[in-house]
């Protein structure tokens, strides 16, 4: 079966790559990435097997293993490589070899092309048939491209190799070679033409149609995102349709689902987007090939278990995520006195605090989300005996403020992949205090103890068995 294949990097092992690469003599250096691996069995766009391979370690080629290098070559023993090949056997990866370029040229030269396959050879002697090798350049301006060795004869370049950190990079064939769309000339005025033709080329994936992901998903389109995965189990109600984007109240009395009735208003724009709608629980297995197939997610759900998987997904698979939500506490007199009005965003994604950390998440809220979505009879009778928590009343929503989020939300996006708040814009979480008309930036320090964020143990594993560690 023929497939595609992406990459993508956490941003501190870039950093050491371009420190440890980049010499002053000016000679091509080398080292490997171990990398975990994502099978997306049918991508949602376009039905085709994608594989993702994420960064998990760098391992370095010893000085002493060296053979001979120039601005032009590097030649070293196959030494480390083996050991490398043992590692990556043992823990179920994929050996990257990265190679600069000092002179500046990102492709792959005639030497590259007549000694790679020998290393193929070696690699599937050692770790079997199956087995396959990436290739990475690195100039010294930056540029990164790869290709993916499937056999000693057959390679295909990484269609994208995105870059994860308090910046997001994106690199593939053609940036800025683009002919620009006149319907974001405007948009290109003010953050230039590759923005428009990055978030085209990016798949996003919104989980929530409420009145914050509805928003999201009516924004991106006119930002100039193509690729757009909408995921709700719900349907539209008529207490929705003040904030619920794209919603009619024919939607809300036959009952149509969220994603539906999303999906139908961003197809009706007329601006090219293409369009999964998945009416179901983030967990859900039908979801999973889609969620592994997102390049970002906007996390827009209000159920604390779908929060949870969203908060180990961001780390296992090297995927942006940024979560919004909103909190409204109000007084019982009438009118209603405003006691707080807050609206966060928080970015998940290695070398940033998770939402467990920031005890964004109630466990035990998300144990009786599982259980009332597993064990529905069960539920009722724990529920019933005070075991569980309640549904309560609902809690205050307006359409003012969960747009607000929305915007947030990308914004912080569009900062990672343009930069237009500057070298340190990137926010981590950030609370705009709406009744007070102020905008906090949260720091908080991950937890010593903490699985997810506290140790780089999970960054960059993929898939693994059980999915994302957790029991199924």
């Amino acid at each position: 079966m023929s497939f595609t294949a992406s990459m993508v990097l956490q941003e501190e092992h870039l950093k050491y790559l371009q420190k440890s690469l980049s010499l002053e003599d000016g000679r091509e250096r080398a080292a490997y990435v171990l990398c975990g691996e994502v099978v997306v069995e049918s991508d949602p766009w376009d039905s085709q097997q994608r594989r993702k391979y994420l960064s998990y370690e760098i391992l370095a080629v010893p000085e002493d293993e060296i053979v001979s290098s120039s601005d032009r070559h590097i030649t070293w023993k196959t030494d480390s490589f083996v050991r490398a090949l043992k590692l990556a056997h043992t823990r179920g990866m994929t050996v990257a070899i990265v190679h600069s370029h000092p002179r500046g040229i990102a492709a792959f030269s005639e030497q590259d092309d007549r000694n790679e396959p020998d290393l193929v050879e070696l690699a599937q002697h050692r770790n079997g048939p199956q087995t396959k090798l990436l290739s990475l350049i690195l100039t010294d301006s930056g540029e990164l491209v790869g290709r993916l060795w499937t056999s000693q004869q057959e390679s295909i370049p990484l269609q994208l190799i995105c870059v994860v950190g308090k910046a997001i990079q994106l690199h593939y064939k053609g940036r800025r070679q683009g002919i620009p769309s006149s319907v974001f000339h405007r948009q290109s005025l003010a953050f230039g033409e590759a923005l428009t033709q990055d978030l085209s080329t990016l798949r996003v994936g919104v989980v929530g149609c409420g009145g914050t992901g509805s928003a999201v998903a009516m924004l991106l389109p006119k930002m100039g995102v193509r690729l757009i995965a909408l995921f709700d189990p719900d349907v539209v109600e008529e207490s929705n349709l003040n904030r619920l984007h794209g919603a009619t109240r024919e939607d809300a009395e036959a009952k149509h689902a969220k994603v539906l009735a999303v999906a139908r208003s961003l197809s009706e724009l007329g601006l090219g987007v293409q369009v999964k709608s998945y009416q179901s629980w983030i967990g859900d297995r039908d979801c999973r090939d889609a969620l592994k197939s997102c390049d970002i997610v906007f996390g827009c759900t209000d159920d604390h278990a779908g929060r949870l998987l969203l908060n180990r997904f961001a780390y296992y698979y090297l995927t942006p995520v940024f979560d919004g939500g909103l909190a409204i506490e109000v007084s019982p007199t009438e009118p209603p006195e405003i006691k707080a009005l807050d609206g966060r965003v928080t970015a998940l994604i290695p070398n940033h605090t998770c939402l467990l950390c920031r005890e964004v998440i109630n466990s035990v809220a998300a144990r009786d989300e599982a259980l009332k979505r597993n064990h529905p009879v069960e539920y009722e009778r724990r529920k019933a005996e005070a075991y569980v928590l309640g549904e309560g009343n609902p809690s205050p929503a307006v359409v003012l403020f969960t747009t607000g989020v929305a915007i947030m939300a990308i914004e912080e996006l569009v900062h990672r992949l343009q930069g237009f708040r500057g070298e340190n814009g990137a926010i981590a979480q950030r609370v705009r205090k709406f009744h007070l008309m102020t905008d906090r930036k949260q720091a908080a320090d991950s937890k010593s103890h903490c699985p997810i964020c506290g140790t780089a143990d999970c960054w960059g594993k993929g898939d693994i068995v059980p999915f994302l560690d957790l029991v199924e």
